[in-house]
């Protein structure tokens, strides 16, 4: 299912508009990655909006591979 774990961000329902006005349905999935953060010490599985992956960063909350070798 195309939901984030954390934020539960899912996708959005809207019309597509043309050029000559007609209206189709359309629907926005988020961008979701797999991630793999360690819980309680237990690597777990998760499947992240790129958002929620910016904003774990920005607050520490989420390690990059690049900061894990320095």
């Amino acid at each position: 299912m195309q939901i984030c774990d954390i934020s539960g961000k899912g996708k959005q329902f809207g019309n597509k508009i043309s050029f000559s006005q007609r209206h189709t349905k359309k629907i926005w999935k988020p961008n979701l990655q797999s991630k793999t953060v360690i819980v309680n010490g237990k690597k777990v599985t998760l499947k992240l909006s790129t958002q929620t992956i910016r904003t774990l960063k920005r607050k520490n909350l989420l390690k990059t591979n690049l900061d894990q070798q320095s």
